[in-house]
């Protein structure tokens, strides 16, 4: 199984990347930048759709051919207020430039044509409540089931409260056999308030 746990590496610029290869699965990929104010980043989609999504601070973002302005609002993402976030389709290619201080994620999957470039909030985007007791937890839903923003990705954004618990009850997506159980690759970029907290993420094996 390969390693589950990835740590930045670097503290400037692209700091994450994990890509189908370096996770051992078929599909989804996940890159972060940290970007200092005048920083710039730039990719080309290739065979994938993504989503950027500007998780604190301001960029100004040119992608899949048009200028789609100064994107980012927020610039803690514990304010939980909806992210700005843009959908490009795979053969896409786009740049950011930080306005100000500005963490950047980009997912990605495989892409198919289906849908148009696009912006993704904030507008439309509700801080809604799951759970019950323990397991209660906000989420910001980005680009789920019931949105048709892309071919195959799905991003959403979860806050948990301190002490409680996400993803309950314990379930899997290591098959494909539709309506029991669906196949989804899932990667996860947690962010702790305080910074010196601590989480516990359990994974289960066949054995």
């Amino acid at each position: 199984m390969p390693e589950l746990l990835k740590k930045p590496f670097a503290t400037r610029g692209k700091v994450h990347a994990i890509t189908p290869e370096s996770a051992g699965w078929q599909y989804v990929g996940f890159s972060l930048y940290r970007l200092r104010a005048g920083d710039s980043a730039a990719e080309a989609t290739g065979s994938n759709e993504v989503i950027l999504v500007v998780v604190e601070g301001k960029a100004a973002i040119k992608g899949a051919g048009q200028d789609w302005g100064v994107l980012g609002e927020r610039m803690d993402v514990f304010e939980k207020t909806p992210p700005h976030c843009l959908y490009l389709p795979n053969g896409s290619d786009w740049e950011a430039e930080a306005t100000t201080d500005c963490v950047l994620a980009v997912c990605s999957a495989p892409g198919t044509g289906g849908h148009a470039a696009r912006r993704i909030g904030p507008d439309g985007i509700t801080l809604t409540e799951r759970g019950t007791g323990t397991n209660t937890r906000h989420i910001n839903n980005i680009a789920m089931e019931a949105e048709d923003f892309a071919d195959s990705l799905l991003v959403t954004e979860v806050f948990t409260p301190a002490g409680h618990w996400s993803s309950y009850p314990s379930h899997r997506h290591d098959e494909d056999d539709f309506p029991r159980i669906t196949y989804l690759e899932e990667t996860y970029y947690h962010r702790l308030n305080p910074a010196s907290g601590f989480g516990i993420q359990r994974v289960y094996t066949d054995d």
